[in-house]
């Protein structure tokens, strides 16, 4: 991708409208038309520093207009997954493990700023690929970089994880150190394909590990310019390797090969447990598993209810409803349910959607057909067993024909213990029920086995206090309007799951993220 010539303001996901200026159009349009030219040529996996071509591939199509093809993929093996663990083992002890870590922050900061560099070709790309709108997309970019910072402040501010420790004798020298573990595998999903491999495979990298990066196969594309500005910024051959391919055959080496030191997993509560048993064999690894949300917001009687509708169509409808942190849930206190029901769907129709790539649309497509016919069957469903307020509807004839468009969707009337009150839908479909009280809802949020963010609007401080006292939530919001439950960013809203939603107990952006990547040694030297 080329160079970006022009400056905007920092774009986060709390900070979206300012973006949206002249300048900042004019450089995401510039883009637009860079990356058409690039588009459609052959990529294979990143091995060792070479480009690795395979015998069969897979075409990358965007989700807005199928019939443009992105690019082709590699259609990996295993024995591409094992010639990449091989060459990331070989750059761990030949290169990476030992070299000081300072020269690793370098390494991880010049990769933040090449990102930063091409932030509008990256974003540009995402809308095309992911179908994020433009100031979603950016977002992503700019997170990804500001989260390489974050963590290599971290090291900074922990001078390379080494403390000094008591001593039992003035001969005696104790430390405690951190040191890696080897070669780790980072697994990344379609909704954020820059943030969620960038910031993990930079954390790995940091601790001293070497990687090797799956992308979903929805998005290699931006998974292919992630390895780029990691080679542009001169890591050494081996050290970062890209492998693309099916889940049956690169994905599951890359899970059973005893070869791999760790891995790090973001995508369903399904596939999430299943690799959390599956991958350590013969003694327990390091596998951590970012997983899913079922995220409610609470609506009081006390709420401003114009920030509270706000706050809960960009969590509910932002990318789609395809965040793992997506509003799904909303409980409302009766007495001012009619009205902010009301005020929601009139918002919610007003929703702008069509291609993601034009600064009009705030609403793009879902990620591919398995979406588009999944969001039929849970409307099917809402409509049977409740009552479908707006939305319900997939959008047909031009500029719809050729891609994944629907309309946003709010459900009510459903039974409190409904199947879609559990189910993770990542769809823009979202539900509402009434409810009598503050302990109510209270009680009803907490009814999920996952534990991601959650979300309150209330003027009531005592309502607050025990919200934050006993949500079951490892993200959670007050009166927030630029998202109800999305919206982390990093060293400002640490991001990580509790329950069915994370195995660590450590969230990413936050400041004990880049310790998961090590191991701890107690070190004892007695002087003469």
């Amino acid at each position: 991708m080329a160079e970006t010539r022009s400056a905007a303001p920092k774009v986060t996901y709390a900070t979206l409208a300012a973006g949206q200026t002249p300048e900042f159009n004019k450089a995401y349009d510039e883009a637009v038309e860079r990356v058409r030219g690039t588009l459609g040529k052959t990529h294979g996996h990143i091995i060792g520093g070479r480009e690795v071509q395979a015998k069969e591939t897979f075409a990358d199509t965007s989700p807005s207009d199928t019939r443009v093809v992105l690019g082709r993929f590699a259609s990996g093996t295993r024995a591409d997954a094992q010639a990449a663990i091989a060459s990331a083992r070989k750059a761990f002890e030949s290169v990476w493990r030992d070299l000081p870590w300072r020269e690793r922050v370098a390494s991880i900061r010049k990769t933040a700023s090449v990102i930063e560099k091409r932030r509008f070709e990256i974003a540009a790309l995402m809308s095309m690929e992911v179908g994020k709108n433009r100031l979603e997309a950016m977002g992503d970019g700019q997170e990804t970089a500001d989260l390489m910072n974050y963590y290599c402040a971290q090291v900074e501010r922990h001078q390379g994880y080494e403390e000094p420790m008591e001593r039992l004798s003035d001969k005696e020298d104790n430390r405690d150190v951190l040191r890696p573990f080897g070669v780790w595998v980072i697994i990344s999903p379609f909704n954020f394909p820059m943030a969620l491999s960038g910031g993990p495979s930079s954390g790995a990298l940091l601790g001293g590990n070497t990687v090797v990066f799956k992308p979903a196969s929805d998005t290699p594309m931006t998974g292919y310019a992630l390895a780029e500005c990691y080679r542009e910024a001169g890591l050494p051959d081996g050290v970062f390797n890209y492998v693309t391919g099916p889940g049956g055959s690169v994905g599951d080496e890359l899970v059973t090969n005893p070869g791999v030191d760790g891995l790090l997993f973001t995508g369903s509560r399904e596939v999430g447990f299943d690799i959390y048993r599956k991958f350590p064999r013969s003694y327990p690894k390091p596998c951590i598993a970012e997983m899913g949300g079922k995220n409610p917001a609470i609506v009081s009687a006390s709420a401003d209810l114009d920030a509270a509708t706000d706050g809960v169509l960009k969590s509910a409808f932002g990318l789609q409803g395809q965040k793992c942190s997506a509003c799904s849930r909303i409980y409302v206190h009766h007495s001012v349910a009619r009205q902010f029901t009301d005020l929601l769907v009139a918002k919610t129709e007003k929703i702008s959607i069509g291609d993601p790539v034009k600064k009009e649309n705030w609403l793009g497509p879902v990620i591919n057909k398995a979406a588009h016919d999944k969001y039929a069957r849970c409307v099917e469903i809402g409509r049977k067993d409740g009552r479908i307020l707006t939305g319900g509807e997939t959008l047909r004839g031009e500029p719809y024909d050729h891609g994944f468009f629907v309309r946003p969707t709010i459900i009510a009337g459903l039974p409190s213990d409904h199947r879609l009150t559990h189910e993770e839908m990542f769809l823009p479909i979202t539900c509402l029920w009434e409810v009598d009280s503050f302990d109510e809802a209270m009680e009803l949020a907490n009814k999920t086995g996952y534990g991601l963010t959650a979300g309150l609007f209330s003027r009531d401080a005592s309502e607050i206090k025990k919200f934050f006292d006993r949500i079951e939530a490892g993200v959670v919001y007050v009166n927030r309007r630029a998202g109800a439950t999305t919206g982390a960013w990093p060293g400002i809203n640490p991001f990580g799951g509790w329950k069915g939603s994370g195995s660590s107990g450590k969230s990413s952006g936050g400041p004990y993220y880049v310790a998961q990547f090590m191991r701890e040694q107690s070190r004892t030297l007695i002087r003469d």
